[in-house]
């Protein structure tokens, strides 16, 4: 297992300070987990009011993500994320010492805009500082970073809970701030150096008058996999939609048990099996590892059609769905981030938020209907279609893909035909 971890050495200083700062962002779940409950069992509000709260909260996030992405384009970004980072430390510091009310609420809230601003300062900073296979490494590293945070924190979260409520709150304000102290003062802002990978993607450097949305409709290599992105977040969100639903429906209030189970099982597979994954398959071009994930959430998502009642077998369908979701991870914003302007990157990761949000949102909605009228098991039969459609969608994104960005790959087949000849040499 160490040498899977050995491949993170050599990337940038930042790189690993920004990992910790996505452990201690994440740690904003020490919070998050627990809302409906300190809602309902700390305030005694009602589940509608709750509801309504929660939608409110989604609804403010989708134009502070785009905010964030422009902000992340034109500002420095190591600012960007010092200045949100300080909003949420003071936030979660006076929630520890204030008792629990509604101005509690509001702070809270607060924070939590901030961090969703920040996002894409981060994301956009780990691709200014990254190029070449060290790009998938860098983002493999900020994705366990983002896991790690998000395992440890609603466990102490949940023993905090009843009787140090407030200590949650300034744990989480310390761990922030000892990232936001780390990242002003070893994290530089700057576009790295151009090597000769980079002169060769024109597609990252090129400048461009257009505006984001205006990129974005110029290539049909971009419009489907925004529009893929939000097909695919439809079937994966399952994990936290039908899955719960037919477990609760199997099994009562031992569902709920079952599942948690079955969450920890993803959250241990994620942080072993993303070294392991980032290596084994590095070989393979984002495109293949984007239609390898979407085949195995697919296939354990329809694992459900048969296996009802079955508890083993749901196990088995987590460990599909977590390597779906790894690869997935892996090859996306790598994907993305070599295919747009570098001062576009910030606008166009926020716009592809949105819409995938937006997508799956409406897309669970029509679900949830269809499981108060049809059988479980044939709700499920629809997830696999609407699966079933992604995979084919991605294939046709590759081809297409291989025409409109043919540098990208001409540049692979080179590197390729280089190392078989370096090779033929040594061997003589």
């Amino acid at each position: 297992m160490r040498r899977f971890f050995e491949q993170y050495k050599g990337l940038k200083r930042e790189m690993y300070i920004l990992f910790y700062g996505r452990i201690v962002t994440s740690m904003g779940s020490l919070i998050w987990p627990l809302v409906t409950l300190i809602l309902k069992n700390k305030m005694g509000l009602g589940a509608g009011t709750i509801a309504s709260l929660v939608l409110l909260m989604s609804i403010v996030q989708l134009p502070l993500n785009l905010l964030g992405g422009k902000l992340a384009d034109k500002l420095n970004k190591k600012k960007i994320i010092i200045c949100c980072d300080l909003v949420t430390v003071i936030c979660y510091l006076i929630c520890g010492f204030i008792p629990l009310s509604y101005v509690s609420i509001v702070l809270f809230y607060t924070a939590s805009a901030f961090a969703t601003m920040e996002a894409p300062a981060y994301d956009t900073l780990v691709a200014d500082l990254t190029s070449g296979e060290e790009r998938e490494k860098a983002y493999s590293l900020s994705y366990l970073g983002t896991n790690l945070g998000l395992v440890l924190a609603p466990t102490l979260g949940g023993l905090l809970f009843q009787n140090h409520l407030n200590l949650a709150f300034i744990i989480n304000s310390v761990c922030t701030l000892s990232s936001t102290i780390l990242i002003a003062l070893f994290v530089k802002d700057l576009k790295k150096e151009k090597t000769e990978d980079e002169q060769v993607n024109v597609y990252e450097t090129m400048n461009s008058s257009k505006s984001a949305l205006g990129i974005i409709f110029s290539k049909k290599t971009l419009i489907l996999y925004i529009f893929l992105s939000g097909v695919g977040r439809l079937v994966y969100s399952q994990f936290n939609f039908m899955i719960p639903l037919n477990l609760e429906l199997l099994y009562g209030a031992k569902g709920a048990t079952l599942f948690g189970m079955m969450t920890s099982t993803n959250a241990a597979i994620v942080i072993f099996g993303t070294p392991v994954l980032t290596k084994l398959l590095e070989g393979l071009r984002d495109i293949q590892k984007m239609i390898l994930g979407q085949v195995c959430v697919v296939v354990a998502m329809g694992m459900y059609i048969f296996v009802q009642g079955m508890i083993p077998m749901y196990f088995v369908s987590m460990i599909l769905l977590t390597v779906g979701e790894i690869l997935d991870v892996l090859a996306n914003m790598p994907f993305l981030t070599r295919r747009v302007p570098s001062t576009h990157r910030g606008r166009i990761f926020s716009i592809n938020i949105i819409f995938y949000t937006i997508f799956y949102s409406l897309g669970n909605r029509g679900l949830g209907q269809l499981v108060d009228r049809m059988p479980i098991v044939s709700v499920w039969k629809v997830v696999v279609i609407i699966g079933i459609v992604a995979v084919i969608l991605r294939i046709i994104l590759g081809i297409v893909d291989k025409r409109e960005y043919a540098l990208l790959y001409n540049r692979a087949e080179d590197d390729s035909h280089s190392d078989t000849k370096t090779g033929g040499s040594d061997s003589e």
